[in-house]
């Protein structure tokens, strides 16, 4: 049993994970060795990652694994209906649709979690926090999971501390080859391919304030001021606002950055980032967008509350007009502003992240007495994996690096 918009838009998410598909070097050879293998033969894998092409190609190569796979949306506005179609038609049990309410949403993700599966594929933390909370008879089944995003890693180290996890979880943004790359070039990208086409504007001579300045934030700076934006970060962390600075950037509150910016990128992972006082200030007609997991950065409850009027700007913009008479242009409700209002990252990009979401299923499974006996329940991910897909990578690209000689590693203390 499934749960889709539209069945006969498969063609369409056909196309869509054909052309992702030709540029994921790695996932194509991960594929083939886990046709050979079946590493999880017998075995039952709920996900619940942003449902577009690139995940759905995931989504094959965990099947070609031996997977019956149960996939579901991590965002409400982040469902591509064809793709969701596409891994339909393919067999799949999918249960999303674009634009689903909360009590939808929900309903999908309880319909993975209930057919009691062997190991999660996690991006923001709630079929983990939901099968903990909802379903506790079925989590002696589950071998352990992966968990994508900083935002779901925060959760997991919350129940962790809080003795609540009852299994071993990967932190797979934490992988080298996830948050250096994905992170930073990726969410860089990502996210002004999405402000860019939903806005039509020119950001270059524009102030754009990002707030947070880690590795999301690090790569959304960095794309901004190489299409000509002067850059402000806002930050709590010194050590970060002191890197902020030595990058180039203007540093300061966001109240005070509230008055300069023309566009605002949230990319912090907390809630309220930008609230009452920060919009009481904005320029007439400043975009606010959100590229953190969930919609909280920007209070958009509170802005609610305190506009007059309100209406579509532009196709994916709403305008707020607050009591001074100014407009403030919201991008996508506030949603993840890569994804709701674009593609998401680019296929090369994911082609790192998802080796290593698919790698490390492998890893759980294989290893499932050790990590039982140990009784860890946050896992990082192994550094042979980080390693193997830096030189998958390297060799797709043609490059070749230097290995040390017996002598430099003797030097060294290491293995040659």
């Amino acid at each position: 049993m499934s749960e889709i918009r539209d069945p006969g838009l498969y063609k369409s998410g056909e196309t869509k994970i054909a052309w992702v598909k030709n540029n994921m070097p790695l996932l194509r050879g991960i594929e083939k060795e886990f046709e050979k293998e079946k590493p999880f033969k017998g075995l039952k894998i709920a996900l619940s990652v942003h449902l577009e092409a690139k995940t759905a190609y995931l989504c094959r190569v965990l099947a070609a694994g031996g997977a019956e796979m149960y996939v579901t949306g991590s965002n409400p506005l982040s469902t591509q209906d064809d793709v969701a179609a596409a891994l339909l038609f393919g067999g799949m049990n999918v249960f999303a649709w674009h634009n689903a309410t909360e009590k939808e949403y929900r309903r999908h993700i309880c319909a993975v979690i209930e057919a009691a599966p062997d190991i999660i594929i996690d991006d923001g933390g709630d079929l983990v926090n939901l099968i903990h909370n909802e379903y506790p008879s079925l989590l002696s089944k589950v071998i352990g999971g992966c968990e994508e995003t900083t935002t779901g890693i925060m959760r997991l180290r919350a129940m962790e501390k809080a003795g609540t996890l009852k299994f071993p979880m990967m932190l797979v943004n934490d992988a080298d080859c996830k948050h250096l790359f994905d992170n930073r070039y990726g969410t860089g990208q990502s996210v002004w391919d999405g402000i860019n086409r939903t806005t039509n504007l020119i950001v270059a001579g524009k102030t754009v304030v990002v707030a947070g300045y880690g590795w999301c934030g690090k790569g959304v700076a960095m794309r901004a001021k190489g299409l000509g934006a002067s850059v402000v970060i806002t930050e709590i962390d010194p050590i970060k606002a002191m890197e902020a600075v030595m990058d180039g950037f203007k540093v300061m509150t966001m109240n005070e950055a509230a008055k300069l910016g023309d566009i605002f990128v949230t990319v912090t992972g907390c809630c309220d980032v930008i609230g009452e006082q920060a919009f009481s200030v904005m320029k007439d007609g400043a975009i606010l967008c959100n590229a953190g997991h969930f919609d909280v950065e920007v209070n958009m409850a509170r802005l609610r509350e305190i506009s007059t009027e309100s209406g579509e700007a532009r196709n994916n913009i709403t305008y707020y007009k607050l009591k001074n008479g100014r407009k403030i242009n919201v991008i996508a409700e506030g949603r993840l502003v890569n994804l709701a209002a674009g593609d998401g990252h680019p296929a090369e990009i994911m082609d790192m992240s998802f080796a290593i979401q698919a790698l490390s299923a492998r890893y759980l499974v294989q290893h499932r007495e050790e990590l039982k006996a140990l009784g860890k329940k946050t896992v990082n991910v192994p550094a042979e994996i980080d390693k193997e897909v830096a030189c998958r990578k390297l060799r797709d690209w043609g490059i070749s690096i230097d290995t040390l000689t017996a002598k430099q590693a003797e030097y060294l203390g290491r293995d040659a």
